[in-house]
């Protein structure tokens, strides 16, 4: 199940972090996970939010570069080893894992959000192995 991820370019300096923040709560838009990287010149800002159009077009309007991006949303028992299998069983079915972040844990269960090489074939072989993948309704 692919779901949609907002990327933001945040330039790296004071406050600015905090701006793209406040236009999203300014529009009602939830943060269900996100991740920062930055370099010394720009963050990227990868977020799951409850509404990504809404939040894309927002900060688009207040001057901020961003772009929607397809990502799978998944469970991982909450193991020593579970990821590691998940990984081999990706890699095995010539899935390349582009990047990846934890979304929270919850109970025996880890989330983690995947962007790799093909969508729809990691989906399928998640689905296929049994590996239950999770929707904005299920997350909210």
């Amino acid at each position: 199940m692919v779901a949609k991820q907002l990327s933001v370019f945040v330039e790296n300096r004071q406050g600015r972090l905090g701006e793209v923040l406040k236009v999203l709560k300014e529009n009602g838009i939830s943060i269900l996970s996100l991740s920062l990287a930055d370099t010394t010149e720009f963050g990227l800002l990868r977020l799951i939010v409850n509404n990504p159009s809404l939040g894309k077009d927002k900060l688009a309007e207040d001057g901020f570069s961003t772009m929607l991006s397809d990502v799978i949303i998944l469970k991982i028992d909450h193991e020593v080893g579970s990821l590691q299998k998940l990984l081999q069983m990706l890699s095995e079915n010539n899935v390349n894992i582009e990047y990846m972040y934890g979304l929270s844990i919850d109970g025996d269960e880890a989330s983690v959000v995947l962007k790799t090489s093909n969508l729809e074939k990691t989906d399928e072989v998640l689905n296929k192995n049994g590996v239950k993948t999770l929707s904005y309704e299920d997350i909210k």
